[in-house]
């Protein structure tokens, strides 16, 4: 699967070949949609995904909405729950419960941001861990890092698959993650070492960022900040994954990397959009079969 193509620019000089991550995405997806039929065909139940969207913010509305529109083009059955911004602690902490118990279901996925009366981390933890799609429950992360991967992460998970589609060699390359957020930095490490690389971790208290940046075969931006990793410190020659999507009061996007500059001298590179983004939902969708297959099986 060729899903990359020639990063296009001004500049005669960009080398970099640019990751299609909407391209990798698609195959995922109908991949999963491949499973999710031989499922019917041996008569089981299509998988199902439960959604839980706590009030109306806007940017929240459109990542469930296109999660849900991935579940249904993919056969997964999509169940929603849309609550009010006011809901309560013990009213969620109790849609959760019912949830772990519903036998139809094999994820379940609450959207973050949740409104600030509302604690997350109880919230996340009360999910049972087979049916913790996203990943993040303390038992799944523990797996990761004891070499024993169940449901993984998604954006880290989505990341290794576009790293694999340029066939990176992983074992004896550098990789540098700028950035150590539970959700994406930390677990990115444990997938990393998994493959058999070489891992630092920036942080914001790392000394000379540049000088890290620039040893690395493999460069993994998660800061959330825009341009903070600067095109030339770049190596020559190396993949550089922006997982940013920072947008700017222009209304548009961009990513944690400097583009048109690390693009000249990356082999590849994800670009913003469309790169990381659908991956981390093609993951999900993965994450979704792989719990009714083989943590449900019914």
């Amino acid at each position: 699967m060729r899903a990359f193509r020639k990063a296009e620019s001004k500049d005669t000089n960009m080398t970099a070949e640019l990751i299609n991550g909407k391209e990798i995405a698609a195959h995922v997806r109908q991949q999963v949609a491949a499973g999710v039929e031989e499922r019917r065909e041996k008569g089981l139940r299509a998988p199902g995904l439960a959604v839980v969207l706590v009030g109306s913010d806007p940017a929240s509305q459109v990542y469930v909405g296109n999660k849900r529109k991935a579940c249904e083009e993919a056969g997964i059955l999509s169940l929603s729950y849309d609550l009010p911004a006011d809901t309560s602690q013990a009213a969620l902490e109790s849609l959760i419960d019912e949830l772990n118990e519903n036998p139809s279901v094999d994820g379940i996925l609450v959207q973050l941001p949740l409104p600030e009366h509302l604690d997350a981390d109880p919230i996340l933890v009360k999910i049972r861990p087979d049916k913790d799609v996203d990943g993040f429950h303390p038992f799944n992360i523990g797996r990761l890092v004891q070499r024993r991967p169940e449901l993984r992460p998604c954006t880290p998970a989505g990341i290794i698959t576009l790293l694999d589609s340029v066939n990176t060699p992983y074992k004896g390359q550098h990789a540098v993650i700028v950035g150590a957020s539970n959700i994406v930095g930390r677990p990115m490490a444990m997938e990393l070492l998994l493959k058999g690389a070489t891992i630092t971790v920036a942080h914001r208290f790392t000394k000379d960022l540049a000088k890290v940046v620039g040893e690395a075969d493999i460069v993994i931006a998660a800061a959330g900040k825009p341009g903070l990793v600067k095109g030339e410190w770049i190596k020559p020659g190396a993949t550089v994954i922006d997982v940013g999507i920072n947008r700017m009061a222009d209304g548009k996007l961009k990513g944690d990397v400097e583009f048109e500059v690390a693009a000249e001298r990356a082999a590849y590179i994800t670009p913003v959009p469309g790169g990381v983004g659908p991956m981390t939902i093609a993951t999900l969708l993965e994450n979704t079969l792989f719990a009714a297959n083989e943590l449900h099986n019914d």
